[in-house]
């Protein structure tokens, strides 16, 4: 039974809400599987009877029984329980963004599901956004009135991390970690709209876009029993925080690129999108992708898979065609799906790609501006990919290889101009592909490049690339596979650089053949006089030791690998380009199709 205290405790609460409002409390949890079924009924016991609300625990890929837990609490409580499930771990603020696009709350808390925060505090922080009239209230380890049970080392890193973030960003609080924070609807929308951190610093890229906006932030003392968990405070996770808040800084401070974010406007109906999966047969990938494809978020969708030969994949909760072809290459396949396409939009993916389960719903939206013809995302190396993947992966994605088009392999800020996204996460619509008879079929690799330079050159559509359009695309493993793929690549862009200008003919491409040229030539030079051998050891020791530094990593056998690896790519890269840029016609022009041997 409610007692007055208790109704005078909420009252403040309630007025804040008004008539309409409701309280969506968003719970991000990994690994929880033995607290989280108690928490979330705590949560519910705390608020039911006082205020309208939902909880929405959001399991962000947890490998132990963590989704089984949730899903126990929400069959006790289904009329207030409603859990949100990532199949692939990406990170807290990912698992927000999910849960906040889930919620209908017109307040909505921000609530860590272990519970170290005793939720209990709610009321204190309604009272301080209505004292305050701030549109968002965080919790503070540094407010006076806070209790908190913090170990010493954690207190230091708060420390140090605070008056970075005081140096750097300027924002006039306290704390922005700490995993109770409150947010009027609007404030938390617009901030999300414009977010690109994914893991631990989400929270300072939040708190700086909406502060940046004009929205009032103020601190609320919390209650913090943190116990004897180690917590998160590992190399890695530190590494990551800094280079994320390092990023934040400039994207808010020197890019202004936060206040230049273009925002969709809803569509009036939803686009349906025909996805189009170009294979030689059914494989253990193909599999993990249709898996995929079943969990995500944008039911308006169909799937055409083009496999060589007929083939039964099962069944499927989606609309799945499968449409032989022949043992033809990718970019016939690829027009036989958009020929066979029902929808608006077509999305490409590879059969050894997989998408994450908001990818369609990310992408639709901006088939809402009319001057946009396409959109893409990076495609980043799965992370139980096997060892020498990885290392694959960790050199596509290095900066001296990837150079200005880095983006491609890791997630990066949107991109509203773009003119070469790879055919292994591209969306274009139905009828511009129509309009210019879709991919190039004497090309391969290379065909999605000249389809993109039609698009944006032909037919003066942009193309868009998001860092929330991600898909997980499997590398192929040091060093022979990789270094293979590397020169096919590099043949074909050296060949595209006198052939399609207007893409490939750019410094980022042409620098390692420079590198490869400035090898032979120097070693030539220094045979000449002692002098010269000197400088071009120190040359070559320079760019080893610059190499080796980018490519550093806290496990060394995979450090000294990338290094490697990205040392090869270079000399390998350069050679094939220069011979592509002399070479008259490629050997796909004249010579039929087979399938690489290695996939």
């Amino acid at each position: 039974m409610t007692t007055e205290n208790e109704k005078n405790l909420w009252r403040g609460t309630q007025n804040c809400l008004g008539q309409s409002g409701c309280l969506s409390v968003i719970m991000p949890v990994y690994g929880l599987e033995t607290v989280i079924e108690q928490n979330i009924e705590s949560v519910c016991g705390l608020l039911r009877g006082h205020i309208p609300f939902e909880v929405l625990p959001v399991d962000d890929g947890s490998r132990d029984n963590s989704a089984a837990a949730i899903r126990r609490a929400a069959a006790k409580d289904p009329e207030h329980v409603r859990p949100v499930f990532v199949t692939v771990n990406a990170g807290k603020g990912n698992a927000l963004k999910r849960g906040f696009a889930a919620s209908r709350g017109s307040h909505i808390l921000l609530l860590d599901g272990d519970l170290d925060l005793s939720p209990a505090r709610i009321t204190t922080f309604f009272d301080i956004m209505a004292d305050k009239r701030a549109a968002i209230v965080i919790g503070s380890k540094r407010h006076p009135d806070s209790v908190i049970d913090y170990p010493w080392h954690r207190r230091l890193a708060s420390g140090v991390y605070y008056t970075l973030v005081r140096l750097l960003v300027g924002l006039p609080i306290s704390d922005t970690q700490t995993g109770m924070k409150l947010f009027t609807r609007g404030a938390l929308g617009w901030a999300f709209e414009r977010m690109l951190v994914k893991a631990f610093a989400f929270d300072l890229e939040v708190l700086s876009i909406a502060h940046a906006k004009g929205y009032t932030v103020a601190e609320a003392p919390i209650e913090m029993h943190f116990g004897q968990k180690v917590g998160c405070l590992s190399w890695s996770n530190v590494k990551q925080v800094m280079n994320d808040t390092l990023a934040i800084f400039y994207r808010l401070r020197i890019l202004r690129y936060y206040e230049s974010v273009e925002v969709a406007p809803p569509a009036e109906k939803p686009f349906f999108v025909s996805v189009v999966i170009a294979c030689p047969a059914p494989n253990p990938y193909l599999t993990e992708c249709l898996t995929a494809l079943a969990h995500q978020t944008y039911p308006h969708f169909e799937v055409i898979v083009l496999p060589d030969a007929p083939a039964d994949l099962g069944p499927y909760p989606f609309d799945l065609r499968v449409i032989p072809t022949g043992k033809t290459r990718p970019a016939e396949k690829r027009n036989a799906g958009i020929r066979a396409a029902r929808g608006e939009v077509v999305a490409f993916i590879d059969d050894d790609a997989y998408p994450v389960s908001n990818w369609l719903e990310q992408a639709v939206k901006y088939f809402t501006l009319p001057d946009v013809g396409g959109v893409g995302g990076p495609g980043v190396t799965p992370p139980k990919d096997p060892f020498l993947a990885q290392a694959g992966g960790r050199v596509y994605a290095n900066r001296f290889v990837s150079g200005n088009f880095r983006w491609r392999y890791v997630g990066d800020r949107v991109r509203p101009n773009v003119d070469d996204v790879p055919s292994c996460n591209l969306f274009v619509r139905t009828d511009l592909l129509k309009a210019i008879d879709g991919y190039r079929t004497d090309f391969w690799p290379g065909e999605d490049t000249i389809l993109c330079s039609d698009i944006v050159f032909g037919q003066k559509k942009r193309i868009v690339y998001d860092p929330w359009v991600l898909v997980y695309h499997h590398r192929r493993p040091l060093f022979g596979p990789h270094l293979r793929q590397i020169g096919r690549y590099a043949l074909h862009r050296g060949h595209f650089a006198k052939r399609f200008p207007a893409t490939s003919l750019r410094l980022s491409y042409l620098v390692p053949t420079l590198f490869v040229i400035g090898l032979v030539v120097g070693a030539g030079l220094a045979c000449l006089h002692p002098w010269l051998r000197y400088a071009y050891l120190a040359a070559v020791a320079t760019y080893g030791t610059v190499t080796l530094l980018s490519t550093f990593h806290t496990h060394p056998a995979l450090w000294l690998t990338t290094w490697l690896g990205v040392m090869a790519t270079h000399v390998v890269y350069g050679t094939r380009f220069l011979w592509g840029l002399v070479t008259r016609r490629m050997p796909c022009e004249v010579a039929t199709f087979d399938h690489p041997a290695e996939k």
